[in-house]
């Protein structure tokens, strides 16, 4: 019995996140709405990203990543905090022409936003699913095309690692 509750739950969880990520919306760094029910049957990969993080160089990786499986309705979405040291000190405009210029991104940029702490978003919460805090810049963030996280992967990982490609290719 408590198995078959245990099961409920998680399933009833799963069902709520999916409903809820595609109702929330944030704005991104040009101002515009990105609205998640644009995410709907697609493959994401959420990542908190800083532009003065010694994971910086990530950024280069994450486009190619990106570029990479977009035809196969994969899409990253970064996700820019100031929450760790200090790292993104720059407003939504610098942060967006940084990581475009210096390394070509162009996966969508949420405005810059706190991650951790009570001021968090509704996203970051779903995304961390009753989980401790993001701990770094670079966490990232895999949700399936039903709206599910899939895995969550420390900075450390890097977006070409074969763990994480073996991830997204398995999700697809």
């Amino acid at each position: 019995m408590k198995l078959l509750l245990t099961l409920l739950t998680a399933f009833l969880m799963t069902s709520v996140l999916a409903a809820d990520l595609y109702d929330l919306k944030m704005k991104k760094t040009d101002g515009e709405t990105l609205s998640f029910s644009e995410l709907k049957g697609k493959t994401v990969l959420f990542v908190n990203v800083a532009t003065r993080c010694g994971y910086t160089g990530q950024l280069d990786d994450l486009e190619k990543l990106y570029q990479k499986y977009k035809g196969k309705d994969f899409l990253i979405v970064g996700i820019p905090s100031n929450d760790f040291g200090g790292q993104t000190p720059e407003g939504n405009k610098e942060v967006a022409k940084f990581c475009r210029l210096k390394y070509g991104v162009s996966f969508p940029l949420t405005a810059k936003t706190p991650v951790k702490g009570d001021g968090k978003p509704e996203l970051i919460k779903l995304l961390l699913q009753g989980q401790e805090d993001i701990g770094w810049n670079f966490e990232k963030f895999l949700v399936d095309k039903n709206g599910k996280v899939v895995q969550r992967f420390k900075s450390h990982v890097e977006p070409m690692a074969s763990e994480l490609t073996k991830k997204i290719e398995s999700v697809l």
